[in-house]
């Protein structure tokens, strides 16, 4: 069967400040999204020796329009938000921060700075149907056991938010979408659910092949719609799959995601003004508008 070679979207690294870098894969040239992700950064891994700079920390900063999904492979971070929400995150669990009309949050590397750590995990970011942009903001947090899993023929797997292989996690998505944080033995193939019109795969680790060509670590494929989105695994590999329906174009600046210009100048000019509130445990400080 000759099966069509996906898109390749390569990360490119971006300087968070303090030093610490990600791999950014989304948003992708001319503002590109898969399906409503319209964000996906790699952290890491990264070892963070203790007694760590509060200077890597992520202070708080504001967001709308979008929900931020936080997924870690190892490590921990601490979450809090201008809603009330103080959780740190571990392996395994999902934090899912829906923007909506404007929240802050601050991700601070507390255990990394009393014990050493080593970082590694995926943030994300998916954009809001139009009818929910300004929707209360509010989070939610799920522990591994609360999260749908799967394993069989050398493919094991979690299912992080939406509907896949007839699972459906509990996370408060509010359009068809799907995410996975997923295993392959050597040889092992994965087809992606078909009921989507956008899907891709994030290589974390290892390499698969797709359409005749290898990809390796550190790149995402994008499969068109109506295409078999088929991968091999050419040895242990660890990826994400994600995807969904399109919402639409999407405005993009800093951390605000809008369906409407004017809406990111109206945030922009808020935060500037300081009319967001900042979370109540960690209101001392805040990251400037650029």
């Amino acid at each position: 069967m000759n099966i069509p070679r996906p898109f390749v979207i390569d990360q490119r690294r971006r300087d968070l400040g303090g030093g610490m870098e990600v791999g950014r894969v989304l948003p992708y040239a001319g503002g590109r999204m898969v399906g409503p992700f319209v964000f996906f950064d790699h952290l890491g891994p990264v070892n963070l020796p203790r007694g760590v700079p509060r200077t890597l920390d992520v202070r708080p900063h504001p967001h709308i329009g979008l929900a931020t999904v936080s997924y870690l492979f190892s490590g921990e971070i601490m979450h809090r938000d201008s809603v009330g929400s103080v959780q740190s995150i571990r392996p395994g669990e999902v934090n899912w921060m829906t923007a909506g009309s404007g929240i802050t949050h601050s991700e601070r590397f507390e255990k990394a700075r009393a014990e050493g750590d080593v970082l590694h995990g995926i943030q994300s970011w998916v954009a809001l149907p139009e009818e929910h942009e300004e929707t209360q903001p509010g989070f939610a947090h799920f522990e591994g056991a609360q999260l749908p899993v799967f394993d069989e023929g050398g493919l094991s797997g979690r299912l992080l938010a939406g509907e896949a292989f007839g699972l459906k996690a509990a996370v408060p998505v509010l359009s068809p979408q799907f995410y996975l944080d997923l295993r392959l033995a050597a040889g092992a193939t994965l087809r992606l659910p078909s009921q989507y019109s956008e899907r891709a795969i994030y290589v974390a680790e290892g390499a698969v092949e797709a359409g005749g060509d290898v990809c390796r670590a550190g790149r995402m494929l994008v499969f068109a719609a109506g295409d078999e989105a088929v991968i091999k695994a050419t040895g242990p590999a660890m990826v994400m799959a994600l995807g969904g329906e399109p919402l639409g174009r999407r405005f993009v600046e800093w951390n605000f995601v809008s369906s409407r210009r004017e809406r990111i100048e109206q945030a922009k000019a808020d935060w500037r003004a300081g009319r967001m509130k900042l979370p109540d445990l960690d209101n001392q400080e805040f990251i400037p508008l650029p």
